[in-house]
Order: C-alpha cells, then structure tokens, then sequence
C-alpha cells in the first residue's frame, strides 16, 4: 500500500487501534512502508528558471570591473572606487546573509525568489538613470541594491536541488543553478567592453553606457516577471526519502539559532567553511582585478581581458557540470573536492607564471585551465556541505560557505591590489597561491561524513526489509523493533550515527 500524504506531508503519528487478522497486515504496512516519493518534469523548468535570474545578477557584479579603466574616466574616480562596484556584492552578503537564510527557512523558496528577481529588476533601472558623469552616486545606488538582491540568490542552488530532485540527481542540479551564476559573470566580462568601447567623447561614451544598462533592465524585467508567474515553492510529494524525512520538522519546533550552533559544532563543516571561503575568495579577486592584470602586460587589450575572463567561467562552467555529473555517480565527495582544490592551485601558479610571457594565446590557454579548477569547486562545495550536515537547512550551509567566500573575496582583493601597486602581478598572484595551498591541506584533513547518503541508504534499508517482514508475517501485528528507524526524528537519527534496529550503514570515509 502507498504512504497517503496531505499537501506533501507525511504522517508518521497515526493511531492504530487493534484490528482482526484481515486487517492487521495492512496496518503492518501503513506503519512501515518508507513515504511516497515522486519527481516532476517541472523541477527542471524552476531550476532554469532560478539560473536565468541569477545569471542577470552575477552578470552585474563584474560589469563594472572588467572595462575598469574606462569607468573611471567616465564618473571620474580613481580604480580602487570601481574595484568596489565589484567589492560591494562582497560586503553586503556578510551581514546580509543570516537574516535571509532565515527567511528562507520561515517562508521558502517562492517568497526569496520573488525578492531576489524584484530587487534585481529595481536595481537595473535605477542604473539606466545614472548614465552620466555626475551621477556616479545613482550607479553605485544600482549597484547596490542588485549587490541586496544577490543576497537572496547564492544560497539557492542546494536548495532547490534538495527540495525538487531525487538523490540521483541533486548534484548535478545544484550544478546547473550553480551554471547561471557563472553564466552571468561570463557575459559579465564578454559583453561590457564589446558595448561601451573606450571612446574619447563623453557623450558618445554615455549613450554606450545607457545601451547597456537599458539591455540589463530590460531582461531583469522579464525574468521578474516570468518568477510571479511560473516559481513553485515545492512538488507536493518529496523526491527523495531524506527531503520526506526533512519535512517532517515543523516550523514549530524549528530553531534558527540552534541550527547555526549545531552547525559551528559540526568542526568537518567548520573545516569546508574555510578552505570554501579561501578558493572562491581566490576566484572573485582575480576576477576583479583583471582588466588591470591584463591592461598592465597588454595596453590597449580590454576587449581581450574581457574574452580572458569568459575562458576563465566557460572552463568553469563545464567544470563545474562534469563535476556535478560525477558525485551523483561516485559519491566521492570528500576525494572529488580535494582533488579539484589542487588542480586550482595548479592552474593559478600556471596562470601567474605565463601571465607576462607577452604570448596573449598561452594566458587564454592557463586561464582557461584555472577556471576549469577554480570555478568548478563551486558546486562541489555547496554539495560537500549539504552532505556534511545534513538535515540542517540547505540555505543556512551554503549562507555559512557564501559568507566565508564574500569576507576572503574582501579581504584578498583589497591586499592583492595594494601588492600589484607596489609590486607586480606576479606577486599578488603568488600571494593568492599560498592561501590556495593552505586551503588543500585544510580540505585533506575534513572528515567525509555523508549524512544525507546514509539517510538516503537506511530508508531504502528499512524498505527492503518491511517488504520481507511483510511477506513472512501471519497474524502477528505487533510492530518490529525495526519500524523506529522509519519513525525516528531527523536529528535523533543523525545524533544517533544513522543507526538503529538494522544496524548502522556507513558513509564513505576518506
């Protein structure tokens, strides 16, 4: 018989009074026959649907950084003010990030795609009506309110992943959410300097500028839009037997300020937190002092800094699908993640040593490599993370991961600046390589605890075995000691290592 569910719920406390022998081998299944679970051809269209509007606001954050030069003869300012149109995305999440990944967690996936997709739309067309020269305050106003919007979207990926896609899949998933984000910052450094190129008239330069501010509204819009329209909140049965289990934890006996502590306890997550923080802090500095990088060794090349940092997220992008692809056949998560933080560091001592060899063609091909590494961590973490904590909030993990990455990104961009002005890029580039090593050595020490896999494997455990039990049973209805698994809490059975009756199946350990 079929677990009965109501609006996706899954009722575990149903009384069962004493029945004859006719009925007692239904109610022996009701009570141990693992939840209903389904998935929905529309789980595909919400996870492109959340990569559009994510790829129209990352593609904000480097809009500004990549023709660097020609901003600042245009608002009049000095460079370190345009790396802040950048820096701004950084700072804002950090404070930012706690109050909605509570948010999330209290009112869901629709309520914090609605916002994210208006807050982004708002900010496009306040910047439509800062192109010129004196109303730099107006763009930076833009520009921080799309910084807001962004917020409300990195922590999204796993999420949605989890709530919509069955354990097959999720990976890859939260690598196609993760897709948009690096979607955007490709179009981010290819498109800017091929619509606003570096004219001398100030006029001529502005209608550029208004062009392509009135593009980015304009889709901002429609994507805002088509999210009123189409975002669903969840599929109403679960897709997996972890999300069946994780929605069983009502709003009630909830607690956002236990499952931050819970997690600060976690020390392998704590672990991921850092060396996470560390690679993509890594990864946005390089990506905001590029254009300076480039134009420092090859005058004149902003369009080609441009297609640079494409190559860097396109080889990203494929990264980042191909790793997804293979932890949802591996599992490996803790051997894939190390593996992929070496090769980072090896693509960024590349890139730093053939940077001023004067060949363009060789920084494409390095370039190329270190964002295949770099950028393609990024799902692998988000993954990593939901599998170490699980069943902790998906949205409170990656706000944790996310935080972490926005205060290195900060802090390593503003300190690989000042060595680049009083040094060289060499240098700022060795610099980043070092924290790169550290982080490798940090990621091999994480203990691989895949608490979502094993929860995943005990309900399908529990399943095998109620089906035998069920088959061998005559007339004895009294429940097996074997049912309390099904039953149990999500955090007492991961307080209890994932066991119980059956035994204990563990996860891989590295």
């Amino acid at each position: 018989m079929e677990s009965k569910s109501v609006d996706g719920e899954v009722n575990d406390n149903t009384y069962f009074p004493k029945t004859d022998s006719a009925d007692a081998k239904v109610t022996f299944e009701q009570r141990n026959t693992p939840p209903e679970t389904r998935l929905y051809k529309k789980r595909w269209v919400i996870v492109f649907l959340f990569s559009s509007y994510s790829l129209c606001n990352s593609y904000q954050w480097i809009q500004y950084g990549i023709i660097n030069n020609i901003f600042m003869r245009f608002y009049s300012v000095d460079s370190f003010t345009i790396d802040w149109m950048s820096m701004i995305y950084m700072l804002t999440y950090i404070p930012l990030i706690f109050p909605v990944s509570w948010l999330l967690d209290k009112k869901g996936l629709r309520v914090i795609a609605l916002v994210a997709a208006a807050l982004n739309c708002t900010g496009t067309w306040i910047k439509v009506a800062s192109a010129r020269p004196d109303l730099f305050p107006v763009t930076f106003l833009g520009q921080f309110i799309c910084s807001v919007a962004q917020v409300f979207i990195l922590g999204m990926p796993s999420r949605i992943a989890s709530v919509w896609f069955g354990s097959e899949e999720v990976s890859t998933a939260c690598s196609i959410g993760v897709f948009g984000n690096q979607l955007g910052i490709a179009i981010g450094f290819l498109v800017p300097p091929m619509l606003v190129p570096n004219v001398d008239d100030l006029d001529e330069l502005a209608a550029h500028i208004r062009v392509m501010f009135y593009i980015t509204a304009g889709v901002a819009t429609f994507l805002f839009v088509l999210v009123v329209i189409v975002f669903q909140e969840r599929p109403e049965i679960p897709p997996t037997h972890a999300q069946a289990v994780a929605r069983r934890i009502s709003p009630e006996s909830y607690s956002y300020t236990a499952s931050i502590l819970r997690l600060l306890r976690n020390k392998a997550f704590m672990l991921l937190v850092i060396t996470y923080g560390l690679n993509v802090g890594c990864f946005y500095a390089v990506s905001t002092l590029l254009n300076q990088m480039i134009i420092e060794h090859y005058p004149g090349e902003e369009v080609n800094a441009g297609r640079i940092g494409l190559t860097i997220v396109i080889a990203g992008m494929v990264g980042s699908l191909i790793c997804g692809i293979w932890l949802d056949r591996s599992k490996t998560y803790k051997q894939t993640t190390l593996a992929v933080y070496l090769m980072s560091l090896v693509g960024l001592v590349l890139y730093a040593s053939t940077l001023d060899l004067g060949h363009l063609w060789v920084v494409f091909i390095t370039a190329g490599t270190l964002g295949f590494f770099m950028t393609g961590y990024l799902p692998l973490g988000f993954e990593f993370a939901v599998e170490l904590t699980y069943p902790e909030s998906e949205g409170t993990s990656s706000g944790l991961l996310n935080c972490s990455a926005q205060v290195f990104g900060i802090i390593f961009t503003i300190c690989q600046g000042k060595i680049m002005d009083s040094f060289n890029t060499l240098a700022g580039n060795l610099f980043l390589c070092a924290f790169l090593l550290i982080g490798t050595i940090i990621t091999a020490c994480i203990k691989s605890d895949l608490r979502r896999q094993l929860a995943n494997q005990q309900a399908l455990a529990a399943a095998a075995l109620c089906r035998s039990d069920v088959q061998g049973s005559q007339l004895d209805v009294s429940p097996p000691l074997n049912t309390h698994v099904i039953n149990q809490s999500p955090h007492d059975f991961i307080a209890h290592g994932g066991s119980g009756p059956y035994g204990s199946i563990s996860g891989r350990s590295f």
